[in-house]
């Protein structure tokens, strides 16, 4: 590999120190600052597309310029495009806190995927195939991964000891700190490419919702650096509470997605398009089903019967189930009791997939089928991807899910940093993606927090929801590998602005 600097720091691993070469002594060392490149082509919508595909290392540095940590990308560059200062480049990180970018890189918008059949159940063999819709016709992407995931790690102090869990938490393992130490790693990253005329694009799924909404912010004060868009996938709460009556209720339409899928609701209801059923029962969330959640124990029992009726109708489970519930089920509880009828479970990030328990009694499912499922496919596909074609040689362990804990979530404003970011840059446009199955961060969760974003409603016509029919990684089913691709791929035609559109309101 061609290095930047010949610079080797010991890491962090599992207790021991870890590199990217293995050498005479057997000791595992990061490279901290390189790269290797490799050219590629493939095709897209039926045109051909070359591109390099750059894996390496990057630092971080403190306040005084000493390496803190290195983090590992994964960068693609269409190489028949002349004009970096029109050409998109699209920022992608995935979540946990801990996740690293593997599953959006070879599932998602990158050039391969993994080899799953059309619903996103694993094949063997394992590994990656060409992606047909993939977003790199219109802009490059660089995947990045956090302290700790994916090759990522934690560079020794000056003195040669490891940094403790406290000075890690402060570093790097926080809502905030995060945000502050990956800004700087942006700016750097966009400075060695010289990418700082092209316009930007942030995109982050599930944690990395919290994580891009707070950088957006960030880039722009601290970096000076302004996104024309960002895409929040799967996305948590950024900041916006939804406590009490308002978690309850938002679960509902969720259910009713699911218990649909499973044909567990009356015929009645089984019959209806899936978008029909679920604006019924939005219309039913927030009319009737909030109110009477209001209420608490003070509900007049009438009206509380008449209410659990309904729920119960809309979820696929018993009246009973739903009165005793104080009409509030947890999602614990769902995923347990929709098919215990079948002796079946049903999974947390996505619903479609059903999983077999000890014993049917129970409150709760014994593991997440889907999770099982996904990594049957994932880890062996990155590890031989990453290696044997892009040839990245190391002998770290790729983190799929990394040691950052305890998390610090205090003080998490990123919503609110993402409504003033829209608010001081015209050019800015956020998009929601939601699969209907997703019970972890649940779609009408995401169309909540995408309705409080801008109380005042003035940047609405630069908020969009997109919804698809699968879970919280919707682009593993193939016909919304193909529907959310292109969805970004609008997205981003749609928020690059004219050559004389200025940036004003």
């Amino acid at each position: 590999m061609k290095s930047f600097k010949h610079l080797s720091l010991m890491v962090l691993f599992v207790g021991v120190f870890s590199s990217s070469t293995l050498l005479a002594d057997n000791e595992r060392k990061l490279s901290v600052d390189d790269k290797n490149t490799t050219k590629h082509s493939t095709k897209i919508k039926g045109e051909r597309i070359k591109y390099t595909a750059t894996t390496g290392t990057q630092p971080v540095w403190d306040e005084e310029g000493t390496p803190t940590a290195s983090l590992f990308y994964t960068y693609y560059q269409r190489t028949d495009v002349d004009d970096k200062a029109t050409r998109p480049l699209l920022i992608s990180f995935n979540g946990g806190p801990g996740s690293a970018s593997v599953w959006m890189h070879i599932a998602y918008t990158g050039p391969k995927v993994i080899n799953v059949d059309n619903e996103g159940y694993p094949l063997q063999p394992y590994g990656v195939k060409t992606n047909p819709y993939s977003i790199l016709d219109v802009a490059d992407i660089v995947f990045v991964n956090p302290v700790n995931t994916g090759y990522s790690r934690a560079l020794a102090k000056k003195d040669g000891s490891m940094p403790s869990k406290a000075e890690l938490k402060t570093m790097f393992f926080g809502v905030n700190a995060d945000i502050k130490y990956l800004a700087d790693w942006v700016s750097t990253f966009v400075t060695r490419n010289e990418r700082w005329r092209s316009p930007k694009y942030l995109i982050g799924e599930s944690y990395g919702t919290t994580r891009v909404a707070g950088l957006t912010k960030e880039l722009q004060s601290r970096q000076w650096m302004y996104i024309n868009g960002t895409i929040l996938v799967s996305p948590t709460d950024i900041g916006i509470k939804r406590e009490g009556p308002v978690k309850a209720a938002n679960r509902l339409p969720y259910f009713a997605a699911t218990a649909w899928y499973h044909n567990a609701l009356t015929t009645e209801l089984q019959q209806k398009p899936l978008a029909e059923l679920l604006a019924q029962v939005e219309q039913f969330t927030l009319r009737e089903y909030l109110p009477a959640l209001a209420q608490g124990g003070f509900i007049a029992p009438e009206h509380k019967q008449r209410i659990a009726e309904q729920v119960a109708k809309y979820a696929g489970l018993s009246v009973e189930t739903v009165v005793n519930s104080n009409l509030d089920i947890s999602n614990n509880y769902f995923w347990k009791d929709l098919l215990r009828n079948r002796k079946q479970t049903v999974g947390r990030l996505d619903s479609r997939y059903l999983g077999i328990d000890k014993k049917v009694v129970g409150a709760r499912p014994d593991y997440n089928a889907e999770l099982s499922s996904w990594l049957h496919s994932f880890t062996p596909a990155i590890n031989h991807y990453l290696r044997e074609e892009l040839g990245y040689k190391t002998d770290l362990r790729y983190n799929m899910f990394g040691n950052v804990h305890p998390w610090d979530r205090s003080g998490n404003n990123t919503g609110e940093n993402l409504r003033l970011a829209m608010a001081e840059n015209p050019y800015l446009n956020v998009m929601v993606q939601s699969g209907y199955f997703d019970g972890a961060t649940n779609y009408f969760d995401a169309k909540y927090t995408m309705w409080q974003l801008d109380p005042s409603g003035q940047m609405k016509d630069r908020l969009s929801f997109k919804g698809y029919e699968s879970g919280h990684m919707m682009y593993l089913r193939h016909e919304d590998l193909r529907q959310s691709n292109q969805d970004i791929r609008d997205f981003i035609i749609k928020s690059t602005p004219a050559k004389e559109q200025a940036a004003k309101y």
